[in-house]
């Protein structure tokens, strides 16, 4: 198992509800969004799928199974995410799942068409997990901008199982599932690969994980220099998941504390504020992920990203990024709203003449008044008319939204509104989910 010792993970399973007959393994899907991590998904378990909510949040999961080698999988779809150190719902309980949710391996996509953004979670992941196998998708994309990457080279700098697929044509689905199968079971192991920091704060660190490594008897290997990193950066938003896992708050043991104010000290000292800190932190990792896509990834047509490249600058300039985005958000609410009015008068007619013939039948067998004030006049003629409002606008918005997720304008609409949605304490994503709480509004004024 991926963390023999982790009840808390167990619990996070067992709130999926998952069937765990001990011929079966749990596979934990992670990936940044936008990466095809939910065609995989479908792919893999095809129609036994079923969702939810994770518990004690407001965050949709989905888990699904699939057969292989006479056993079970069942593929938990962590929501995407773009770092472990969590600023969002989402983001929080992808973290969650994919360090503390005692999955027996956990498969990380990556977009063959831009590695290099995608290894900065992929190394951050393999600090902390201990069975990992890299699943590089949109192979056929990259090779249509001239991309080559070398699997077997990517697999060596990362230390973890790599496989090539396309989700979308099941090509390399089945190697995908054997290397799966070995790496859950701990037959297909790799050495994590040591990230590289500036002699300052690689000093520091080892002070911290000199104390950490104390407790190595209730925390596991792989952990220690991940948890050093957190207890160097002040990150305490792992303070909660850890004390449930360890039974013990890290952050306040006396030893800890002393350890991470002395590194803190000794950074001052040499002129290290907090902010150089996570930044000196996060950039060792971008500059490995830097490293590692210059050895494995080649280009065969230098300008491959010249298309995203315009559109970049289009979709997210200054000068043109808040008004187009404002006029295809328009464009789209008025398409929901004038065009869900039709259907919804429809259905409204139609609910009409099943609530005149119910009552009809009810007047017809002498039922008591009551009988029809509350099941058809109470009853049903809510259920119809909420069905007639909500309806047409959900099946007109959501396919329009899922159309410019799948073109790769979400994000960048997310980019635009970051600036603004920081300076009141929240995260740009939240924007998206805005749009669908104000189209939901305009069309209850509407009516």
């Amino acid at each position: 198992m991926g963390l023999t010792n982790s009840s808390v993970g167990r619990g996070a399973i067992e709130n999926f509800k998952l069937n765990n007959d001990g011929n079966s393994r749990v596979i934990a899907l992670a990936g940044n969004p936008n990466v095809g991590k939910s065609t995989v998904f479908n792919a893999l378990t095809g129609a036994k799928q079923h969702t939810g909510n994770w518990t004690g949040k407001t965050v949709s999961n989905a888990s699904g199974e699939f057969q292989f080698g006479g056993r079970t999988y069942t593929l938990v779809d962590v929501p995407g995410t773009y770092s472990l150190s969590a600023s969002s719902a989402e983001e929080e309980v992808a973290r969650d799942f994919i360090c503390f949710g005692g999955a027996d391996a956990v498969a990380v996509v990556a977009d063959a068409s831009c590695l290099e953004r995608n290894l900065n979670l992929v190394i951050q992941i393999s600090q902390c997990v201990p069975n990992m196998l890299l699943c590089v998708n949109l192979m056929d994309e990259a090779e249509k901008k001239g991309i080559k990457i070398d699997l077997e080279e990517l697999s060596l700098q990362l230390g973890v199982e790599t496989v090539g697929i396309c989700a979308r044509d099941g090509s390399g689905l089945d190697e995908l599932k054997n290397k799966l199968e070995k790496v859950s079971s701990g037959e297909l192991t790799y050495h994590r690969r040591k990230i590289e920091y500036p002699e300052e704060i690689q000093t520091a660190l080892d002070g911290i994980i000199k104390e950490v490594s104390k407790m190595s008897d209730k925390i596991p290997a792989q952990w220690i220099p991940w948890i050093s990193v957190k207890l160097l950066e002040a990150d305490k938003s792992i303070s909660g998941p850890l004390r449930k896992f360890l039974g013990v708050d890290i952050f306040s043991l006396e030893n800890v504390k002393q350890a991470s104010e002395q590194a803190d000290r000794y950074l001052k000292d040499n002129g290290f504020t907090s902010e150089k800190v996570r930044d000196l932190l996060v950039g060792a990792i971008v500059k490995r992920a830097e490293e590692i896509a210059g050895k494995c990834v080649s280009f065969t047509n230098d300008n491959y990203d010249s298309k995203d490249r315009k559109l970049d600058k289009l979709f997210t300039s200054k000068a043109t990024g808040i008004p187009i985005m404002l006029l295809m958000l328009a464009v789209i609410f008025w398409i929901t709203i004038v065009g869900a009015n039709y259907p919804s008068q429809l259905l409204s007619a139609l609910f009409g003449k099943v609530e005149n013939l119910l009552s009809e039948m009810l007047s017809g067998t002498q039922a008591p008044p009551w009988v029809e004030g509350l099941f058809v006049k109470g009853m049903f003629r809510t259920l119809a008319w909420v069905t007639s409002v909500m309806l047409p606008p959900m099946a007109i918005f959501f396919p329009l939204f899922t159309i410019l997720e799948d073109f790769g304008y979400l994000p960048r609409v997310a980019f635009n509104m970051d600036k603004f949605f920081r300076k009141a304490g929240a995260h740009g994503k939240q924007s998206l989910t805005m749009c669908l709480g104000k189209r939901q509004k305009f069309r209850f004024l509407r009516i």
